[in-house]
């Protein structure tokens, strides 16, 4: 009777595991890492792991015969994306055999459910917009048991190992789905929806085992596909298994090694970062008040200490009116926090009416004019001018994946600074100095420069990086505010490393809406490749309407239209979506679309990318990836938008 007892009791505490599992490895964002491509996964296969939102990281995978750099972002907690280059060892790039083959691509995958009582479950996407190298698609569950994590799913294309011969379930619902297209349809870059769920399917199954706070341990049935693999030469595998170990450094840095089915050993190196764990809150700084100050005069002293400026101090018998103007601070509720712990400080128990303004543009406007018939002025300051602020960084800047190498790169001191004319007046600059980049060899020109080269010919800028001084910006602007949310701004100068130029944008920016829309009109002519003051002979005229709308609903996102003229001269639009997060990090995806037919365009079709901006160590990692350099859809690089400067006051999405 105890025997039964005992199993009994086993029994339960097994169910109540399952019914109600400890969440050790789940969602952590210590114990997940990125596997080989990139994907939160195991080694080859993914899961249906996520991090955060705002989590962003690189992985470097040493493997036979591919070789890969992997970025990848989670712009939302249920969606992950990333892109890859790669590089093919043993196989010559076509036309330049001298070395390995190249190829990059998108990655994608989103949760479909949340673990629960039962398993969280995720569809994703390899290589689903390009020449489909590792095109696959899967569908995957996790389910973690206390120290354990286990996954399974079904994939198609690169994740079917073809031995395997499992039917297609979809063809249930269709016959379409029981074979796959094979080869590559199009000119590359264009994305093969024929393929996406077709053919037959493999399982793949493993778990990872947290053995201590440092170390995991990986164990996968390996589905991906390698016969017919060409240019991906792989060994016949003599096994379906693979193994892997992890060694969490800290939360941000991890390096695994693994034995992939049966017959190589790989490495990879993972950086992997939280801004929302890693950022710091804003500490109020506290100034040196003098015993003789009034209580304006420590509101002021406290406000500048915190970097926000005061213009001016108006005063009813129930009221106090703050003119502020401040550069620092990209959020207004800590700029309102500042304000009223400034004032609380300062022993100022007034109610406060504040306008906000940015290089002399009102963005958040509460005095009225009612108040200001009934205030008295009690603090003006003078005109702002003559001020210079500097700031000096090491850069990276990369250069993956041309056919000369699989990696270029430069290492750059870069000075950016600002020199306040007048409080509506600046003078922005960017100089460069080479310290080290390996440039010297590329020489293979682009193969399409329809209708006009305006970007295609980066390589020429690259190779005259030498060790002196580089021009990259010097420009003026002039901002004003002429009527209540109308603004305008005038711009002159090297506006960008590859064009100089001048010319007008009018933005319409109401606060306490979520969109907004303008116009910009700028004459622009080509720079020279010398990083200086001399110019090419090409020169334009262009004209773009922009609609701006940021969504704070349940999926937030912002939201950037672009219609007009081109620095090449081809005409269309341009769809942007975008993601930012407190700290600055921001994530988004492109595309262009312009009177430049397919043909024209060449390998890719029409223009399209995703960009990071992560500002880290000086803005290190600021890249915008587009699968192919080309020359329509090109638009103007400039320092600052309206836009740009106004959305600073907006709330975080």
């Amino acid at each position: 009777m105890l025997k039964i007892s005992s199993n009994i009791l086993r029994v339960i505490v097994f169910l109540s595991i399952l019914i109600n599992p400890l969440f050790i490895l789940g969602d952590s964002f210590r114990y997940n890492v990125f596997n080989n491509h990139g994907v939160v996964g195991l080694i080859n296969t993914p899961t249906a792991r996520f991090y955060d939102e705002s989590v962003h990281g690189i992985t470097i995978y040493d493997g036979t015969p591919d070789q890969k750099i992997t970025l990848s972002s989670n712009p939302f907690d249920w969606f992950e994306a990333s892109f890859f280059y790669t590089n093919v060892q043993g196989y010559p790039y076509p036309g330049y055999e001298y070395q390995d083959y190249k190829d990059k691509g998108f990655n994608l995958k989103i949760r479909l459910k949340q673990e629960g009582k039962l398993p969280a479950i995720a569809v994703g996407f390899y290589d689903f917009a390009g020449t489909g190298l590792y095109s696959s698609e899967y569908i995957v569950g996790s389910y973690g048991i206390n120290n354990i994590d286990m996954h399974i799913g079904l994939g198609w294309g690169r994740l079917n190992q073809e031995s395997d011969d499992y039917k297609n379930p979809f063809t249930f619902i269709h016959d379409g789905f029981k074979n796959r297209p094979s080869g590559y349809s199009g000119p590359g870059g264009q994305f093969e929806s024929a393929k996406f769920f077709r053919g037959n399917v493999s399982p793949f199954y493993g778990l990872s085992y947290k053995a201590k706070d440092n170390l995991i341990l990986k164990l996968e049935r390996d589905s991906f596909a390698t016969e017919n693999s060409t240019p991906l030469k792989f060994k016949e595998p003599s096994s379906k298994y693979s193994l892997g170990i992890d060694y969490i450094i800290n939360d941000n840095f991890t390096v695994g090694a693994s034995f992939e089915r049966g017959n190589f050993f790989s490495l990879k190196f993972v950086y992997k970062n939280n801004p929302k764990q890693t950022l710091k809150k804003y500490e109020y700084q506290k100034p040196e008040i003098n015993k003789s100050d009034n209580k304006y005069t420590k509101l002021i002293k406290n406000l500048e200490k915190n970097g926000i400026g005061v213009n001016k101090i108006t005063e009813t018998t129930r009221s106090i009116g703050l003119d502020l103007t401040q550069f620092v601070h990209p959020d207004l509720k800590l700029v309102e926090q500042i304000i009223s712990q400034a004032t609380t400080e300062a022993g100022i128990n007034k109610n406060v009416k504040k306008d906000l303004k940015i290089a002399n543009l009102t963005a958040v406007t509460e005095i009225d004019d009612s108040f200001n018939r009934n205030a008295q002025t009690i603090y003006q300051r003078d005109e702002v001018k003559n001020v210079f602020s500097t700031a000096t960084n090491i850069r990276f800047k990369p250069f993956i994946a041309s056919r000369e190498e699989f990696f270029k790169g430069a290492l750059l001191v870069e000075n950016d600074s600002e020199y306040i004319i007048r409080k509506n007046l600046f003078l922005s600059s960017n100089l460069k100095y080479n310290l080290a980049n390996n440039f010297d060899d590329l020489r293979f020109p682009p193969i399409d420069t329809y209708p006009a080269q305006v970007r295609s010919d980066l390589k020429q800028y690259l190779k005259n990086m030498d060790d002196r001084v580089m021009i990259g910006r010097a420009q003026l602007d002039y901002h004003i505010t002429p009527k209540n949310n109308h603004h305008l701004m005038l711009t002159g100068g090297l506006l960008e490393d590859m064009f100089s130029g001048v010319g007008i944008e009018y933005l319409y920016f109401k606060q306490d809406t979520n969109y907004s829309f303008g116009l910009e009109l700028f004459k622009v002519k080509k720079r020279d490749y010398y990083w200086g003051f001399g110019h090419l002979d090409y020169e334009n005229t262009i004209l773009n309407a922009n609609f701006y709308y940021r969504n704070y609903g349940l999926v937030p996102f912002d939201l950037k239209i672009t219609a007009g003229e081109y620095l090449a001269g081809d005409v269309g639009s341009t769809i942007e979506f975008s993601r930012t997060f407190n700290g600055g990090v921001r994530f988004g995806a492109f595309a262009t679309f312009t009177d430049v037919s397919t043909a024209q365009f060449g390998e890719g079709s029409f223009d399209k990318g995703i960009f990071f901006d992560i500002p880290i160590y000086g803005n290190l990692i600021n890249y915008k990836w587009r699968p192919l350099t080309k020359d329509p859809g090109a638009q103007l690089i400039r320092k600052n938008t309206l836009h740009d400067l106004l959305v600073r006051f907006r709330p975080i999405n």
